[in-house]
């Protein structure tokens, strides 16, 4: 599930270099394997802060740059000492440490305290500031600041002390000779107290914020900004439900890596971490216990930007060990996801961003929630930045999910079941993407499982959780209104979707975060946060807050009784519509002849433009609604953009499948049958068009056009007219029209052209009957003329027959002469004597009329 990529190995890339320079001091031999190099801390710029023992009875410290794989000896101790914790500035002029001391047996009269922290000038090494004496356990780490000068002559050091406490100290500094870089006054360092009385606290090194846990009453998690001008502000405080004393002694997340802690503080009642996202805008407060006597494991999701909390409960396989109680599940941030792990028994990728169902998140056990490189002791910490440290062997891995994983799953259709493809299909769509090669895989397993599960349509959720993540990335503010999923279009939510077996989850609200910073404070990251939470009291209390396009069915039933209209409220309606359509087909790709890979016929499908229209007029309603924030002008793009990639989505899922079929243009002949490949691909085009009825979603133009030559080619004639009368295919003028002027006038094909004409509206089928070359449709385009200049012969004044002398006519069939001599009539005397008749006058009507009497006399064949 998970994929792991080394990014640091102590072994390979710190021990051999260290060896290479023991080499020139002492016998390597004597110290191959007993070198002792720990990891003490990474810094914001991914520098690995270490120390080892070196061959001449020494401790050193150096640091490892990731970006130039070099290694760097920052200082060395005359004798062996602990290091517990360690810290470089961004300028690598001042190193802070703290020693762990332990009284020997010959210094037990002597006083010791616990913890000696050190700040030592090493630009180049010079003095040494002791800066704490204490018996507390005291860790250091510089605040690394936005800075864009080269050279700072100031730093500032957190000192996080065991008994509860932080401090900040200002370090000014000077430059002597050119070179050095020296403190300016150490013997008067300033210092403020940022934060007191906690149990709990955690350092984001990317962020520079500071979280630390209080609990008097309640527990109160609070968190601290730095700036770089040196100042700080608590900025956010947020309320917690958790146990009366979580927390029996000091935790210390995210603050280097004490390989001294006393063996009593080695067990964790709890584990705790505050996961944040500038990207998503986003805070999750992840806390767990140990598993309880009855095999079961609970772990809290707080989503600090839902104002809601997801508590979730696993039952863990197996029969109960001894150990088990200490069992705590490790939390590791992967872009929007929050992966809870527990070695050896389950992996849990939770979705923070579309948490309302449990089937958006995956819930893996057994062999699939296996990482193969961690082995069953490996001590493993979570660390920002969606990565992982193995203690034990001291390398260091990027996670990410495993899309060839996620495709296996998707595949492997009958043995998982429906919520576990359902949430790995939104891993592939929503987190992975855009990437057009696993777009066109995920378009490959929807060809070769084209019919919809028992619990969702795989056609509509690749449509809706694709136009999610394009739209999503526009405008963060659409998260909560716009629909990802197709499961919430139905009544009642399938039961294989709302429930995974051996796991329950409870949801809650929770209370309302506290911002207290000044507003010029709140910009970026923190005014999102706010936004966030803000907009959740208005969406909790609004229900059918994500938009629906099939809630705008009974519209588009009313929409198409509207086209069909003459009346001026109608009409001004319709240019409204037909305005949205012309918007969103400008914004559409030039499909050129040349370039285009699917043969859509452009073409003026009123039905189609009408869909887009209405859909684009229904959605900004919505969001104007419930997000009048972004402003109307926004919210015109937003939809307009949303429509036109709406159309483009299905049209590339209609390359991909053209170009898995390999279908080339002898596809638009009407003669010749349809091969197995175009079957596939006509399949594939109902199932399409399926999904977007149900879902009131509009079609590219040219859509049915293509779907009924396909049809035509691929079904026996009276299945085709099947599909017409239930609606599948639609007959449009350039379908009918190309079908006309293709096929011959066999009888087959005579058939199917009367029973295509019996189901056309009369305007349409006065249309097509010019261009089809048969006695039937030449008597039918006289009937039509004649009857329309009777009609206005009816209206019209004056003498209902005039003698004229006229060679060409026949005497002897006098009342077909009569009827000549009044059609000529009333044609001279027509109110527009250039109106285009359409190749159609008394001389046609005369010659077909002899026509069909010689016919029906038997002289003439058809």
């Amino acid at each position: 599930m998970l994929q792991l990529s080394a990014t640091f190995d102590l072994q390979q890339d710190v021990v051999s270099s260290i060896f290479k320079k023991e080499a020139t001091v002492g016998r390597t031999e004597e110290y191959s394997g007993i070198v002792d190099t720990r990891i003490l801390n990474i810094e914001r710029d991914g520098g690995v802060l270490y120390s080892w023992k070196g061959a001449t009875g020494t401790t050193r410290i150096g640091k490892y740059d990731p970006n130039t794989r070099q290694n760097k000896l920052l200082y060395t101790f005359d004798k062996q000492v602990c290091v517990s914790s360690c810290s470089l500035n961004k300028e690598e002029t001042l190193l802070a440490v703290s020693l762990a001391q332990r009284t020997r047996t010959e210094e037990r009269l002597r006083p010791v305290s616990k913890c000696l922290t050190l700040l030592i000038e090493i630009h180049p090494i010079n003095n040494t500031k002791v800066l704490k004496a204490v018996d507390c356990r005291v860790r250091v780490q510089f605040i690394h600041p936005d800075t864009e000068r080269d050279s700072v002559l100031e730093s500032h050091l957190l000192l996080v002390a065991e008994d509860g406490y932080v401090e900040q100290l200002h370090v000014m500094l000077v430059r002597q000779e050119g070179y050095r870089v020296v403190m300016l006054n150490p013997e008067c360092l300033a210092k403020d107290r940022v934060a007191e009385e906690f149990s709990w606290v955690q350092w984001d090194s990317q962020t520079q914020r500071l979280f630390y846990l209080t609990h008097r009453e309640k527990a109160v998690l609070k968190c601290v900004q730095f700036y770089h001008d040196q100042n700080c502000e608590t900025l956010f405080e947020l309320e917690l439900e958790l146990p009366s004393n979580p927390f029996t002694c000091m935790r210390f997340v995210n603050l280097g890596f004490d390989h001294h802690q006393e063996t009593q503080h080695e067990r964790e009642e709890m584990r705790m971490l505050v996961i944040t996202n500038k990207t998503e805008g986003s805070m999750c407060v992840c806390y767990s216990q140990p598993a309880c006597a009855n095999q079961e494991i609970t772990y809290t999701i707080v989503l600090v930007h839902r104002g809601c909390s997801k508590t979730f409960s696993v039952a863990l396989d197996g029969t109960p060990s001894p150990c088990s109680t200490d069992l705590l599940p490790l939390f590791i941030p992967i872009g929007y996801y929050v992966v809870v792990y527990l070695a050896g028994h389950f992996l849990h990728c939770i979705n923070t961003r579309q948490q309302e169902l449990l089937c958006h998140s995956l819930f893996l056990s057994g062999v699939d929630a296996e990482l193969g490189v961690l082995g069953s002791d490996s001590v493993v910490l979570s660390l920002p930045e969606s990565s992982l440290l193995d203690l034990n062997t001291g390398r260091m891995y990027t996670v990410d999910l495993n899309p060839s994983f996620l495709m296996d799953l998707l595949h492997c259709s009958h043995s998982r079941p429906d919520a576990q493809r359902l949430a790995a299909l939104h891993c592939l769509l929503l987190y992975m993407g855009p990437n057009a090669a696993l777009q066109l895989k995920i378009i490959d397993w929807i060809c070769d499982n084209v019919m919809p599960f028992d619990t969702f349509d795989q056609i509509q959720e690749f449509i809706l959780a694709s136009l999610y993540r394009i739209i999503y990335k526009k405008c963060l503010s659409l998260d909560e209104v716009l629909p990802y999923s197709s499961v919430f279009e139905k009544k009642k939510v399938p039961e294989g979707l709302d429930l995974v077996p051996g796991v329950t989850c409870t949801t809650e609200l929770h209370a309302e975060p506290v911002f207290k910073g000044k507003a010029r404070r709140l910009q970026g990251y923190w005014e999102e946060l706010q936004w966030s939470t803000e907009k959740m009291k208005y969406f909790e209390a609004v229900p059918n807050l994500r938009y629906r396009a099939s809630q705008s069915l009974s519209d588009w039933t009313k929409l198409l009784t509207t086209l069909k209209s003459e009346n001026k409220k109608a009409s001004n309606y319709l240019r409204h519509i037909e305005e949205n359509t012309k918007q969103v087909l400008s914004m559409v790709d030039s499909w050129n002849l040349d370039q285009k890979v699917v043969p859509l016929f452009q073409e003026q499908d009123s039905q189609q433009r009408a869909l887009i229209g209405l859909m684009v007029d229904k959605l900004r309603e919505h969001l104007n609604r419930h997000l009048p924030r972004l402003g109307k002008k926004k919210i015109d793009v937003l939809v307009v953009n949303y429509v036109a990639k709406l159309l483009e989505l299905i049209r590339r899922m209609l390359q991909s499948v053209w170009l898995k079929y390999k279908l080339g243009p002898l596809v638009l002949c009407l003669k010749q049958q349809g091969s197995s490949a175009e079957w596939a691909v006509f399949h594939v085009m109902c199932r399409i068009l399926e999904a977007t009825n149900t879902l009131c979603l509009p079609l590219p133009p040219g859509y049915h056009t293509l779907l009924s030559v396909l049809g035509v080619r691929c079904l026996p004639r009276h299945t085709f007219l099947q599909y017409v009368d239930h609606g599948v295919l639609q007959l449009t003028e350039t379908f009918v029209s190309r079908l006309m002027t293709d096929l011959d006038n066999n009888d087959a094909n005579e058939e199917l052209k009367f029973s295509i004409l019996k189901r056309l509206p009369e305007p349409m089928e006065q249309r097509i009957c010019h261009l089809w070359d048969h006695p039937i449709s030449s008597a039918c385009i006289s009937r039509d003329y004649v009857r329309g200049l009777l009609e206005k012969h009816a209206k019209t004044k004056g003498s209902m027959f005039m003698e004229r002398d006229e060679p060409g006519f026949r005497p002897e069939f006098l009342p077909l002469t009569f009827l000549t001599k009044i059609l000529l009539d009333v044609e001279d005397r027509a109110l527009n004597p250039f109106e285009e008749q359409e190749n159609v006058d008394a001389r046609f009507v005369e010659e077909t009329a002899l026509k069909q009497t010689l016919i029906l006399l038997g002289f003439q064949d058809k």
